[in-house]
């Protein structure tokens, strides 16, 4: 027998069914609580509402466990790569070697974006925000790519959407960077593995070709893993709620791109940086801050440390710390910020009150650390966080258009004055 809750109401009972998910999470289906009794739910900022059923990443805070399709993160991690991973979210299973080599092709094939791009990124000044520049970017390829923009056509015409956007991400993103820095564009290589060959796009010159370490290609393709998707947070409900209105996948991404763009979301291992290069200003006394961040009544607080979600402990934090220790050995770098953040990463998984709160230090500390390593600056690092988060998005994007969402539509509680007569100037 199905199970129901029941809401008493205004001397009525109204049964309430209960979803059951595969990892047995329970939610109450209130889709039609408003039709029956006239009654909305009001939960703000959408902490405790779940907008959809998704099959693609499990996440469970409390224990500390991340999944996607079921494969845990910490395996994929080991095992896999980005784009194995990539077509494990988009396409729900992992590719056979024949369909990874057709994938990886085809995404190789289309890393190239229109020479008219040029143009759009020629007109932003130095200045701009590499985000801003990457979200309008992909919005820009619509024009491109006008058969894009009716996601109802052909699933052919779907799948050579979600190809480009994949391939041609990195090349964007990669340019945003060279606006910020002016310096000339590099286009991609072919023969470089996906990462590698944005990192070379990123730092090489006409001139002279940036060598990538395999130590850091494999450290940065980590990370893009271990951002690939999180569920229903803030930037991938926003793509699909953009998607629900039918608009194409450029313009769910564009709209995700800047919902990341944000300092509560992608930002964070921004922060990080910034409050490391806080406490090297002031002296470098690591202790001294360690001490303000457990004073209750000091607004300092530490960044990179503990998650919103992650209750117990970051999962990703264990797998991508080995990777950065892994660039500051191959890179041997001498810079005081990185000094102060192993000082503070030694005191949070030393430090009994740290312990005590599962105040560990978080993806985003060490994700800023690497990036930090390899000379990106603090500006593009969300830059980064979306490149990575790409597939996720593009998953979303393809599950909710195929399980036939309807578009959303919040309701909210009116609180603003009642019904007045408008007033003429003069008598105002």
């Amino acid at each position: 027998m199905s199970k129901t809750a029941e809401l008493h109401y205004n001397g009525k009972i109204f049964k309430l069914p209960i979803v059951t998910g595969s990892e047995n999470e329970n939610a109450l289906d209130i889709s039609k609580l408003r039709g029956e009794s006239g009654l909305i739910t009001l939960d703000r900022g959408f902490k405790n509402t779940g907008s959809c059923e998704s099959a693609i990443t499990f996440l469970n805070g409390e224990e500390g466990v991340l999944k996607y399709r079921g494969y845990s993160i910490e395996e994929l991690a080991e095992k896999s790569t980005f784009l194995e991973v990539s077509f494990l979210l988009i396409y729900g299973e992992l590719p056979t070697q024949s369909e990874l080599d057709t994938f990886t092709k085809d995404i190789t094939e289309h890393s190239l974006v229109h020479e008219d791009v040029r143009a759009i990124l020629d007109g932003y000044p130095s200045k701009a925000h590499p985000m801003g520049v990457l979200s309008s970017l992909v919005s820009s390829l619509t024009a491109f790519y006008p058969r894009s923009l009716d996601p109802n056509r052909s699933s052919e015409q779907v799948e050579g959407t979600i190809i480009r956007a994949l391939a041609k991400l990195p090349t964007l993103a990669a340019w945003s960077y060279k606006n910020r820095v002016r310096q000339p564009i590099v286009y991609p290589k072919n023969h470089l593995s996906y990462s590698a060959n944005f990192m070379q796009m990123m730092f090489s010159l006409p001139t002279t070709d940036y060598k990538v370490s395999p130590v850091i290609a494999k450290a940065i393709d980590k990370l893009l893993i271990l951002h690939a998707d999180h569920e229903q947070n803030c930037s991938t409900s926003t793509v699909r709620v953009v998607g629900s209105s039918h608009a194409s996948l450029y313009a769910s991404v564009s709209a995700g791109i800047a919902a990341l763009w944000g300092p509560l979301h992608g930002g964070a291992n921004q922060a990080v940086i910034e409050m490391l290069e806080e406490i090297k200003l002031d002296g470098g006394d690591v202790d001294k801050f360690v001490a303000k961040a457990k004073d209750k009544n000091d607004s300092f607080r530490l960044m990179g440390f503990g998650h919103r979600v992650y209750k117990s402990f970051d999962p990703r934090a264990t797998i991508i710390k080995k990777a950065a220790d892994d660039v500051l050995t191959e890179l041997n770098v001498v810079d005081p910020v990185l000094e102060i953040a192993k000082k503070l990463e030694r005191v949070a998984l030393e430090d009994d009150y740290f312990k005590s709160r599962n105040l560990y230090p978080n993806v985003d500390f060490y994700s800023g650390i690497i990036y930090r390593a390899l000379g990106i600056p603090t500006d593009m690092f969300t830059v980064m966080f979306a490149l990575g988060r790409l597939p996720g998005w593009i998953a979303q994007w393809k599950e909710m258009r195929e399980n036939h969402e309807p578009i959303g539509r919040p309701r909210q509680v009116y609180t603003g004055e009642n019904a007045r007569s408008y007033v003429d100037i003069e008598n105002r």
